[in-house]
């Protein structure tokens, strides 16, 4: 996992093509994934204590001082919120405890706002920038740095490629540090060695422990790419493995998309139909209702209601606690309080269920603290190995030259690296055409610039 010689080539098995050509890769892939490790490392490791954070910056929105009394209704909290910011109310969140506050989410000219209320009084405690799953603006920056949504539609292609390629670094890492009957493939640090295998060990050690790591992060934070979490998702739907098709057969249905309509809405069900209110000339029941009913439904706290937008619009309830199998959606028809969708993790075909469990751990919150903690440790890994790659690296390299692995000495004998490559194409495509790049500038680049690559 690294930028650089894993181990020095040692005996006759190092000086293979197969290990020259994995070796080469393997160089070519910490060149393009570390600097992008090493961001998303850090705003991951940033993110899996968002809980901490906003509690600890944001406390004067977020928390009320708890008191022996019951909550305002929910439509009067709503037009307190609204005389203080004039607006279209989007959606309203219930305090999830006793000593939280309301939110309330208004759409104005400046976008949207979020207003937080005390449930108890009804005081305005102060309003921010809408941010969705992120809960605060500081935490929705982290998170599209995250994915490099900040920087455009491009470079969050260029992260899905990067996912790509940190697999390719996991797998002819270990193949580079396997044995083979050479001292090389060590589990621990090593005492009284050079600098250079100091860093060597470090950078193989690290890596060998957080390989698994790296690959579970880079699987799990693909179905939020752009291009192939999106062709996932939709195959998946297609065959019945994502989300519950079934639910639609009797109930109207939008040409609208979930994800946007709704204030927060998991990877499976994105792209699922809004259902659809059937006006009667009746008014519609009202928000104290709709509270009332997602209640008595048996919805976790911490529940977002979304209000409907039009006469056809539905109340919506989503909640996605730590607890994944607390994960629910419900729509309400907004005139008869019709239950016209109800569905949870248990509900989710088998693709669905398994990513949307991939997804909180990565999030560091299926098993609690300690898959926080876990998740934390892998991140501060990812940043040790990418640093140990990078001086290793600088050590190694001649002057004036790039410092990649020699050439194999005859690619058709390397057949082991390019089975990896093809593999890796077939399953993620836009990986596989920077591989189809990468190894094109590798073959036919004229042998007069080789000696500055190598």
């Amino acid at each position: 996992m690294s930028l650089s010689n894993v181990a020095e080539a040692r005996g006759a098995a190092a000086l293979s093509p197969l290990y020259r050509a994995i070796w080469r890769w393997h160089f070519y892939a910490g060149l393009l994934v570390i600097p992008f490790m090493i961001l998303l490392a850090v705003t991951g490791g940033i993110y899996l204590l968002k809980d901490e954070i906003n509690g600890l910056f944001y406390k004067e929105y977020l928390t009320v001082a708890p008191q022996n009394a019951a909550y305002l209704p929910a439509s009067e909290i709503v037009a307190k919120a609204n005389f203080a910011l004039p607006g279209t109310v989007t959606a309203y969140i219930p305090a999830a405890s006793a000593d939280a506050s309301a939110i309330v989410t208004i759409k104005t000219e400046a976008g949207k706002q979020r207003v937080y209320m005390d449930p108890y009084n009804g005081a305005v405690l102060g309003q921010l920038d809408d941010s969705g799953l992120a809960n605060t603006p500081f935490m929705k920056l982290v998170r599209k740095i995250h994915s490099l949504d900040y920087f455009g539609w491009l470079a969050n292609r260029i992260i899905e490629i990067v996912a790509g390629w940190a697999l390719i670094l996991v797998v002819t890492g270990i193949y580079l540090w396997w044995p083979r009957g050479r001292d090389v493939g060590t589990f621990k640090l090593r005492s009284g060695t050079k600098r250079r295998p100091f860093w060597r060990d470090l950078h193989a050690v690290t890596g060998l422990y957080t390989g698994g790591f790296i690959f579970f992060l880079a699987i799990t934070g693909l179905p939020w790419s752009g291009f192939w979490g999106d062709k996932v998702n939709t195959y998946a739907n297609q065959a019945g493995l994502g989300y519950p098709t079934g639910y639609w057969d009797n109930v109207p249905v939008s040409t609208v998309p979930m994800k946007d309509a709704m204030t927060q809405v998991n990877w499976t069900m994105e792209n699922a139909p809004m259902p659809e209110s059937t006006p009667t000339g009746a008014p519609a029941f009202g928000l104290d209702k709709a509270v009332a009913t997602f209640e008595d439904l048996g919805i976790h706290k911490g529940f977002v209601i979304d209000l409907p937008q039009s006469p056809e619009g539905v109340y919506t309830a989503s909640v996605y606690p730590d607890d994944i199998d607390f994960e629910r959606i419900i729509h309400l028809d907004q005139y008869s309080g019709k239950v016209l969708f109800d569905a949870g993790f248990k509900d989710l075909g088998a693709v669905g269920k398994t990513i949307e469990w991939g997804v909180s751990v990565h999030m560091g919150q299926e098993f609690g603290r300690l898959n926080q903690l876990l998740m934390l440790a892998a991140c501060c890994a990812i940043i040790l190995m990418s640093v140990s790659a990078i001086v290793m690296w600088w050590q190694r390299r001649p002057k004036g030259t790039l410092g990649a692995p020699r050439y194999p000495s005859d690619y058709r004998v390397a057949r082991g690296a390019i089975a990896i490559l093809a593999l890796m194409a077939m399953l993620f495509p836009l990986t596989g055409l920077s591989i189809l790049i990468a190894l094109a500038i590798d073959i036919l680049l004229p042998g007069s610039w080789r000696p500055k690559l190598a």
